[in-house]
């Protein structure tokens, strides 16, 4: 026959109070943190899970952050090129004025100061930086995109500058500064050198505005071809912002708990644990003998 002694029921009754104490520290740690998944042991599959979600969440970030630096990009382009489209149309008006037979060479001279304003204006625009990076010089580290000179030379290079905006999906953020603005005596900066020099030698300066409205076409079909990008990053933008709210909904789901249903367990265990110490104390009341030694 098997003996039950009462060291063997007390040692039966502090193994269930242990458990009963595991799992009631278990609920408050859930209660107190918010967190279904404290270590992996917890849940492995959930884990698995959200370790996943948690690297999309990360990958989205990455290119929310790729999204604003690339607008930040495009935005400074466009105001540079419509600066640049400004201060084309103001170069058109004086040659029209320059046109003037009437003007005498006072006044030609004055407009050609005009026509040397708008041309170091222009290569302001076309040097134009952000973050230390010239927008119009490509994938190159030089100080300007153009370098000032007769003719300005291009210092920029072939390559392009993008930002991965997709796990697929890629968006250029520069602009070729010798498309948009030419270069050596093809450029639009000689076509204005030339225009001054027109006015400053008495020469009607009306046959250059043939060339001076490609140019001005040119930068306006730049600054087009940058308004299409920037629509391109603020539909990415929005598409971004949603994926990432999706995707923390459901790491949420799988790691957060029900903050209700959490305190209600932490009180159901508390009471099952001071419950099983009352019923203890009541079976294993100590004997005389046991009190006495």
């Amino acid at each position: 026959m098997l003996r039950v002694t009462d060291q063997t029921m007390s040692m039966a009754a502090q193994r269930a109070l242990a458990a009963r104490q595991a799992r009631l520290a278990t609920a408050q740690e859930v209660a107190t943190s918010g967190e279904r998944i404290t270590r992996p042991s917890d849940d492995p599959t959930g884990t698995g899970e959200a370790m996943r979600v948690r690297a999309e969440i990360a990958a989205q970030n990455q290119y929310k952050r790729n999204i604003d630096d690339g607008t930040g990009w495009l935005n400074t382009l466009d105001a540079a090129l419509d600066g640049a489209t400004g201060l084309l149309r103001q170069a058109r008006d004086t040659v029209i004025q320059g046109a003037n037979g009437t003007l005498n060479q006072t006044a030609r001279d004055a407009l050609a100061t005009v026509i040397d304003g708008v041309r170091k204006d222009l290569l302001s625009a076309a040097n134009t930086r952000y973050l230390g990076r010239s927008v119009f010089a490509g994938t190159s580290d030089a100080e300007a995109a153009f370098t000032d000179g007769t003719p300005p030379t291009f210092n920029g290079s072939g390559g392009s500058v993008s930002r991965r905006i997709g796990p697929t999906d890629s968006v250029s953020v520069d602009a070729d500064g010798q498309a948009a603005f030419g270069s050596g005596a093809t450029s639009v900066f000689s076509l204005l050198d030339d225009i001054a020099a027109d006015l400053r030698a008495g020469v009607d300066p009306a046959p250059r505005l043939a060339a001076l409205d490609s140019a001005m076409t040119t930068v306006v079909a730049t600054r087009a071809d940058v308004g299409t990008r920037l629509g391109v990053l603020t539909r990415a933008s929005a598409a971004n912002t949603t994926a990432i709210t999706a995707l923390d909904a459901h790491r949420s789901a799988v790691e957060d708990v029900d903050l209700g249903k959490a305190v209600m367990d932490m009180q159901l265990q508390q009471t099952a644990y001071q419950a099983a110490l009352a019923v203890t104390a009541k079976v294993l009341q100590p004997s005389l003998t046991e009190f006495l030694r």
